[in-house]
């Protein structure tokens, strides 16, 4: 990757960013999702431009059973037919967690063998990455760059510079279904040890890992296990 390709898209976002990505990467980008609050309005986006455009979901074996069924009701609605759900190694967690208590003890253990491992895995011969983070959710994510490169793949975040607002509007507009658990005050969510009803809009992941410094699973990290930070010399807006 270089230069060129942020300079190529500088200054969109959105379907704008998404629709150029989609197309000039076609068959080589991938979508992460967690089928999980906010994630309908990624994936009406990517449905609107190609709806088997690949969508890799981790399934940790720890998601509410409104998020698998919210999954269902989405992938139905949007006429998505590249969704890849992807598990943990039958043999990480015999190893390593086999009564399913390992998030009790190291949530950052538990996050790795059932979400990390796999989707490196999943990612394999894919170019590009694109997720739906945005900068309002905060902590590591209040810098994030639309573009930005990850262990050589060029990452993607159309949504990056949208607000709480922004997304409501989205999905009114466009009549998307809400997560059913975000109907009893959940902001944001992922497995259900590790996510409790509360945060707000302002803070939407105050509800995720509470009680501990923990904010992020570490699925967006590189290698090395530090954040995602843009090259020298490309374009933030």
């Amino acid at each position: 990757m270089d230069r060129f390709i942020f300079e190529s898209y500088a200054g969109l976002e959105g379907q704008q960013l998404l629709g150029p990505i989609l197309r000039d990467f076609a068959g080589k980008a991938a979508v992460i999702s967690s089928f999980g609050a906010e994630s309908a309005v990624l994936l009406h986006m990517v449905s609107q431009v190609d709806k088997a455009t690949p969508v890799i979901f981790l399934d940790t074996g720890k998601h509410f059973w409104e998020t698998l069924s919210y999954r269902a009701k989405l992938i139905d609605q949007l006429g998505l037919t590249a969704v890849r759900i992807i598990t943990p190694a039958t043999a990480d967690l015999s190893t390593r967690d086999p009564d399913g208590t390992l998030h009790k003890n190291s949530a950052d253990a538990c996050c790795r063998i059932r979400k990390a491992i796999p989707l490196a895995k999943a990612l394999e011969g894919f170019e590009v990455t694109i997720s739906g983070r945005k900068r309002y959710h905060g902590a590591a994510r209040a810098t994030l760059d639309f573009l930005s490169i990850a262990d050589g793949r060029l990452k993607v975040e159309p949504l990056a510079g949208f607000s709480a607002l922004d997304i409501a509007a989205y999905m009114k507009t466009h009549d998307l279904p809400h997560h059913p658990l975000t109907e009893i005050g959940y902001f944001s969510i992922g497995c259900e040890p590790c996510t409790q009803a509360g945060g707000t809009a302002a803070d939407p992941r105050a509800g995720r890992w509470s009680g501990s410094a923990k904010t992020e699973c570490g699925i967006h990290w590189t290698q090395s296990g530090k954040d995602i930070v843009p090259p020298a010399g490309s374009v933030r807006h």
